[in-house]
């Protein structure tokens, strides 16, 4: 086989691709402050970080939904790195875990020879996303003592931007959907890190393998369930919203996020979409990078 020629724009893409992801995934685990469940299932946990060296007195809350292509081995202990990196910045932040997807392949995809997990659970990771998000108020001032509530936001990476921007939409869900919120979520808004925001494009662009083809099932349950989770169709929001995306993103392409900018403006709603020059998918949530300083950025100007 010949060597990847330096020259091929996807090769560089793809080492690039692979240093980042080493990097990112290289921090070791941060243990949290605290952790308290919002069910009795096993993943419905929270795990609470409370700002270093200063008073969680007064502090804002980031809600932190972790991405993984909504695949079981992806759980929230990868971001725990960026979560502490957001306490040591005097954030407070709740890293959610929610149900995934089933450890084993699809028929079609045991048939195509492919061993990846099945992406997401339905309706279940949903579910979990709107009940943590509910408890929340109730969890978070035992664990974070004087943590600020009113100034909470909600970010997420990935498949997690995806449920971040959702669950800032809860309230425009159609009205027989049983996550609807009857009035729109007490936040300071919605910083979504190159997330999964259009599905439909999603799908056309096979973004992750497949896996939101396998969250949402076929055609018929795509249509249907795409009205209640597509942040894309779930515009205008009236919430505050920023979406963080790098142009050299191979894992979920800048297009992605720029169909729901646009889907947005459409909608009558302006969106703030920050494009990060000579990044990838993973910098975002990688302590050791620029990227990720911009991230806290954005996030403090919502919150602050």
């Amino acid at each position: 086989m010949p060597e990847a020629n330096a020259s091929d724009p996807s090769a560089a893409a793809a080492a690039r691709d692979a240093v980042e992801s080493a990097s990112a995934f290289a921090h070791p685990a941060v243990a949290p402050d605290a952790t308290a469940a919002y069910g009795e299932h096993p993943d419905q946990l929270v795990d609470f970080y409370a700002p270093r060296d200063v008073p969680t007195e007064g502090a804002p809350l980031v809600v932190l939904l972790h991405g993984g292509a909504w695949r079981t081995p992806y759980d929230r202990v990868h971001v725990s790195p960026f979560a502490d990196f957001l306490a040591r910045r005097g954030f407070a932040v709740a890293n959610v875990e929610y149900r995934r997807g089933r450890e084993g392949a699809l028929p079609q995809q045991r048939a195509a020879g492919q061993a990846a997990p099945v992406a997401g659970r339905w309706p279940e990771t949903f579910d979990d996303v709107a009940a943590a998000m509910d408890a929340l108020p109730r969890l978070a001032p035992p664990a974070l003592p004087g943590v600020d509530l009113r100034r909470t936001v909600v970010t997420g990476h990935s498949a997690g931007g995806q449920l971040a921007l959702w669950a800032a939409a809860r309230h425009v869900l159609p009205a027989d959907s049983p996550w609807r919120l009857a009035r729109p979520p007490v936040l300071r808004g919605v910083v979504a890190l190159a997330p999964i925001a259009d599905l439909a494009l999603s799908v056309e662009l096979d973004v992750c393998g497949g896996a939101v083809g396998q969250l949402m099932g076929d055609a018929a349950d795509f249509a249907q369930r795409s009205a209640a989770v597509d942040p894309a169709l779930l515009l205008p929001t009236g919430m505050a919203t920023t979406v963080v995306h790098g142009r050299d993103d191979i894992v979920v392409p800048v297009a992605v996020s720029e169909s729901f900018v646009t889907a947005a403006a459409k909608a009558g709603e302006t969106v703030g979409l920050t494009l990060l020059e000579d990044v990838g998918h993973f910098p975002l949530i990688d302590p050791a990078t620029d990227a990720c300083a911009v991230v806290m950025e954005e996030l403090a100007q919502l919150a602050w």
